[in-house]
């Protein structure tokens, strides 16, 4: 029996391809907590309460520990960056539990960037008894540290929910821009600036953002005034802007990956990406700060088709996963 651990919504979209081949008997749901408008669709065995802290990032760690339950499972998942997966395996390598780490392996090397997720990247490895990872160069990233635990490339389970997106795709005047993560809270205004410049320079198209709920994002919302500025969109709904749209600008880690799977090119707006590979194929566009978004932009938008191989997986992730599982 494996616990399966999740809280947020990307974690949900990359275990749910794993979960269709499995029987109920076969796992348990621990829900870290938070995302809780998943639960209205989800039914969990295991839920975790976070109590508000001085510090989120405190307050996560300690409960999901502090919570953890001593359950009829003898192994545990967790996936990704989260607060709630780091806590998750220590407190299943405290209780001598086998840990399954998916989407092991990806690296920038600054623990800045992205902070703090690449230390909770680097410190799962450490203690996972399994790593399953998206690349090849994951799986270098792991030899090179010298973990202890296997290491498999089985592809990134989120592109298993796209296949029948494939063939929809087309390019259209819209440009879907998503900007939230922590490490550009502090810039976020000079981001916006710049899109919003952007949006009045190229009135042939259109500028769809999702805002993100976090107050550090919503404070800026009145800069973009010639960006659609649109609710949070259900995975589906996305999705369904993803395919339509001629290119994308965000710092998402997870439209890296659908993106590139759907020959999307991405304006990643980070200083640095821990999935670096979409680089090379041509997928992914590094700008590293606003004030060089506006040369990207014109290039990608003067090139923006792309054919190529993704080279974060083929969609049949879950398969590969299952059959070492089971």
């Amino acid at each position: 029996m494996i616990a399966l651990c999740f809280g947020t919504r990307p974690e949900w979209l990359k275990i749910k391809p794993l979960i269709r081949l499995l029987e109920r008997d076969q796992y348990k749901l621990l829900f870290t907590g938070q995302h809780p408008d998943l639960l209205k669709d989800v039914e969990v065995d295991y839920r975790i309460d976070v109590s508000k802290g001085e510090n989120r990032l405190d307050a996560v760690i300690s409960n999901c520990i502090s919570q953890f339950p001593n359950g009829d499972f003898d192994s545990v998942l967790v996936q990704g960056d989260t607060a709630s997966a780091f806590a998750c395996a220590v407190a299943a390598y405290n209780r001598k539990l086998t840990i399954y780490y998916l989407e092991a392996g990806l690296r920038s090397y600054n623990l800045e960037h992205p902070y703090p997720e690449e230390a909770y990247r680097q410190m799962i490895a450490r203690i996972a008894d399994v790593n399953l990872c998206p690349t090849e160069l994951s799986k270098q990233n792991l030899i090179d540290e010298k973990v202890c635990g296997e290491i498999h490339v089985v592809g990134n389970t989120v592109l298993d929910n796209l296949l029948h997106y494939k063939h929809k795709c087309t390019y259209t005047d819209k440009v879907l821009v998503t900007l939230h993560r922590r490490e550009n809270h502090h810039i976020l205004k000079e981001w916006f600036q710049t899109i919003e410049q952007l949006a009045i320079d190229n009135p042939e198209l259109e500028f769809i953002i999702p805002l993100h709920p976090n107050p550090n994002v919503q404070k800026h919302r009145n800069i973009l005034e010639h960006v659609k500025v649109i609710e949070p969109l259900s995975h589906s709904d996305l999705l369904d802007l993803l395919v339509q749209c001629k290119f994308v600008i965000s710092d998402s880690g997870g439209l890296q990956e659908e993106g590139s799977f759907l020959n999307k090119k991405v304006i990643v707006c980070r200083e640095v990406t821990e999935r670096p590979e979409a680089i090379e194929t041509g997928h992914l566009h590094i700008c590293k700060s606003p004030t060089r978004l506006m040369d990207i932009f014109s290039r990608v938008n003067k090139n923006y088709y792309i054919d190529s191989k993704c080279p974060y997986g083929d969609g049949r992730s879950s398969v590969r996963i299952f059959e070492l599982l089971w």
